[in-house]
């Protein structure tokens, strides 16, 4: 497997790589001790297991983000195998309007992450996390965030396991997706 960074003109080629999942279980946040405590995350089940695909809502491709954003300091790291796109990671970075980034210019934001179903649970994602963090230590970031959903618990795991820390739980940042909750996770680099 070869991770490298590439041009964003690679983007419609990375588009194609499907980011559904199946979600079977979900991340119920709940405030311990009236929030004194904090709030935890307890793992339920779901009455019928179901396939999530964020990349079917509007506005949700890679083609669709320069409308809203100057893409100029973004960047995407592949992973190819044999020179087929098998996953990436879209970063963004010192971007006015990616409320995420905070106006700092020490911080870098996990945009999207997509890793071809075959290719799932066989290091890829954890090759692109490791050189994710390189490519953000390297214009001088000293953290990392990333955004996921309750209902993604695989991906809660995910950045857990990468030394991520939850930071921020939104019952109600998605409107028009009741019953998700937006987890947004950091990590000092």
């Amino acid at each position: 497997m070869e991770i490298r960074e590439e041009p964003l003109s690679v983007l419609d080629e990375y588009a194609e790589i499907p980011m559904a999942f199946e979600v079977r279980t979900i991340l119920e946040p709940a405030v311990i001790d009236a929030g004194l405590g904090g709030i935890g995350l307890r793992e339920v089940p779901v009455d019928a297991p179901y396939v999530k695909d964020y990349a079917a809502l509007p506005g949700n491709m890679p083609a669709d983000w320069a409308k809203d954003f100057d893409l100029a300091h973004w960047s995407l790291v592949t992973a190819r195998t044999d020179g087929r796109l098998v996953g990436g990671i879209v970063i963004a970075f010192d971007t006015p309007g990616v409320h995420m980034l905070e106006g700092r210019g020490d911080l870098a934001v996990l945009w999207d992450v997509r890793v071809e179903p075959a290719a799932r649970r066989q290091g890829v994602g954890a090759a692109l996390f490791t050189a994710v963090e390189r490519w953000a230590k390297d214009r001088g970031c000293v953290e990392l965030k990333v955004e996921t959903q309750n209902v993604n618990v695989p991906a809660c795991r995910f950045y857990a396991q990468r030394g991520c820390t939850l930071r921020a739980v939104d019952r109600s940042a998605y409107p028009e997706l009741p019953g998700e909750a937006q987890l947004l996770w950091s990590k000092r680099i």
